[in-house]
């Protein structure tokens, strides 16, 4: 029998660790996607609110329309002729028989040419004219109230002189179009250049801008928001005096189209050429936007 002091250090056997618990496995869940109304219901909603009220006051126009010129001793053709008359026209705008018998495509490719060049003039010489009428108080006193009155001067005034003056109907068209359209560009620029916050102009000092930092760095993303405004404004006044001039100088041109249909008593030709120019003139509206939003950043007015 072992003694009680040796029994008392004889080591004894360490506890058992307890079992490590089994690890579950770990099962990934597949990821449950929104449904597609959730999905494209807010998109769809807002297509819908854009698109279904205009459908629904144009379905009325034509109703309407149709109603009141199918009567006996109408002038005026409804809807249903006006789309039997021209069909051929509308769905063939590529055509070219030479002269001035072309597609509707044409006739407007070249009064568009006419608007890129005249409005494109008109934008370089209005935001400079703008700046210094804006920076300037003597050329705002002394330029400012000429130009409010030649603003108010009709396109088609301008028009004999122009072709007094250039001998030719291209260049007397561009003027039109430039003379026209270059007001509200001047206008709106010296209006966003008087804005410019002080501040603005006391840090230039203060740093020393010279005068062309100072309208880069400055002056012209202070007034994008602005030019664009009225580069907006001029691009609508360019489509309409361009489309008044070419119904006077001839050739080419959705202006003399409709001219030359009226002529000829083609009123369901009319009816379309002006759907065109409406879709044409906001077509370049929205152009001008979206321009000036990217631009400016999301400031400018879309």
């Amino acid at each position: 029998m072992m003694p009680p002091v040796v029994q008392a250090l004889k080591p004894t056997a360490a506890p058992e660790a307890p079992a490590a618990a089994p690890q579950a496995d770990i099962v990934a869940l597949p990821l449950k996607r929104p449904p597609l109304a959730e999905r494209y219901g807010p998109v769809l909603r807002d297509v819908a609110g854009r698109v279904i009220p205009p459908l629904i006051v144009l379905t009325l126009v034509l109703v309407v329309w149709q109603l009141l010129c199918s009567q006996a001793g109408s002038r005026l053709p409804p809807p249903t002729k006006v789309l039997a008359d021209t069909w051929d026209f509308i769905v063939d705008p590529f055509y070219d028989n030479g002269g001035i018998d072309k597609g509707a495509f044409w006739h407007i490719a070249k009064s568009l040419s006419r608007v890129a060049i005249g409005f494109t003039l008109a934008a370089i010489v209005g935001i400079a004219l703008g700046v210094v009428v804006g920076q300037s108080t003597w050329a705002m006193r002394g330029l400012d109230p000429i130009f409010q009155v030649l603003r108010t001067i009709p396109p088609l005034a301008w028009l004999p002189l122009s072709l007094a003056g250039f001998r030719d109907a291209q260049p007397s068209a561009i003027f039109v179009i430039f003379i026209t359209s270059i007001w509200p560009v001047i206008i709106n620029t010296s209006v966003g250049v008087r804005h410019i916050p002080q501040d603005y102009r006391n840090v230039a000092a203060v740093i020393r801008l010279s005068w062309y930092e100072f309208f880069w760095k400055i002056t012209l993303p202070a007034t994008v928001p602005y030019i664009f405004t009225g580069l907006r404004i001029g691009v609508g006044l360019s489509w309409l005096a361009i489309v008044a001039a070419e119904m006077l100088i001839g050739g080419v041109g959705i202006g003399f189209f409709i001219w030359d249909a009226w002529n000829s008593s083609r009123i369901s030709d009319i009816i379309v050429a002006l759907v065109y120019i409406g879709l044409v003139g906001f077509l370049l509206d929205r152009l001008i936007a979206a321009l000036g939003h990217v631009v400016s950043h999301g400031t400018s007015a879309s």
